[in-house]
């Protein structure tokens, strides 16, 4: 095979999968070459990458597709005007997207006796939304099902902190999940919990929060798979109607990644 012409051996290599190809660059410098060529790199980016990647207030330039593509893996883009960011499964290449607490709509978010908006050193966005105090919690997010990729099991996450301070309510409330394609019947419910503190018992069907590796926690809101023919907004939503007063949930945003 090392006789192939390199463009036919980078044809070959771009049937296979981002990690084969990085694991075919040891094989000969031929191979290393092949493999790193922006042909294989344009099969694992999405079609619609390039027009994503504008999206942003600061395009990245890169002289490989292969550094894009790992630079999307290691380093979400801020895109939309920094409310939502843009990445790639390292493994897959499918698309993740996060939405931004500013890209939410929360309940009482634009009443600063409710929540207050503050800046956090290890958020990936200028703001995030932080509770004071209220009974009636209701997150939800929206996007354009389009964007994800097609043939796709996808899985959303609410992405939070509970304040190191001041923070109560969440130890005994269950909230109440929804992922919905908007106009049409595609609806999956659930619940979920917030604080890792809560009485948990076998079988009970919540959804418990679980630490990420960015410091924030996540807890699960539900799945949906988008099979490439579905058109409109999915929406993602966390509500606890209680009467009980909750108060220190700091809000990140939701995410939305391959399950």
């Amino acid at each position: 095979m090392a006789d192939f012409p390199e463009g036919c051996i980078a044809d070959i290599i771009s049937f296979t999968t981002p990690r084969d190809a990085c694991r075919l660059c040891s094989v000969s410098t031929t191979f290393r070459s092949a493999a790193e060529a922006d042909t294989v790199w344009e099969k694992f980016l999405p079609p619609d990458s390039s027009s994503l990647v504008a999206r942003s207030t600061l395009v990245p330039t890169f002289s490989r597709l292969k550094d894009l593509y790992i630079s999307l893996c290691d380093q979400p883009l801020l895109i939309d005007g920094g409310r939502k960011s843009f990445s790639l499964e390292k493994e897959t290449g499918k698309k993740c997207f996060m939405l931004s607490a500013r890209e939410l709509c929360i309940v009482w978010g634009g009443a600063p006796q409710y929540w207050k908006w503050i800046s956090s050193p290890d958020s990936r966005f200028e703001e995030v939304a932080m509770l004071i105090r209220v009974c009636w919690l209701e997150i939800s997010g929206k996007v354009e099902v389009s964007m994800l990729t097609p043939s796709t099991s996808y899985t959303a996450y609410l992405v939070f902190k509970l304040s190191d301070e001041d923070f109560w309510g969440f130890d005994t409330q269950v909230g109440y999940t929804t992922i919905r394609l908007v106009g049409s019947g595609e609806t999956v419910r659930g619940t979920a919990v917030l604080d890792g503190d809560y009485e948990r018992e076998e079988g009970d069907g919540h959804n418990y929060p679980k630490e990420r590796g960015d410091g924030w926690m996540e807890t699960e809101l539900g799945e949906f798979f988008y099979h490439g023919r579905q058109e409109g907004e999915l929406e993602m939503k966390f509500e606890d109607l209680s009467s009980h007063w909750k108060e220190g949930l700091i809000v990140h945003g939701i995410e939305i990644r391959p399950k």
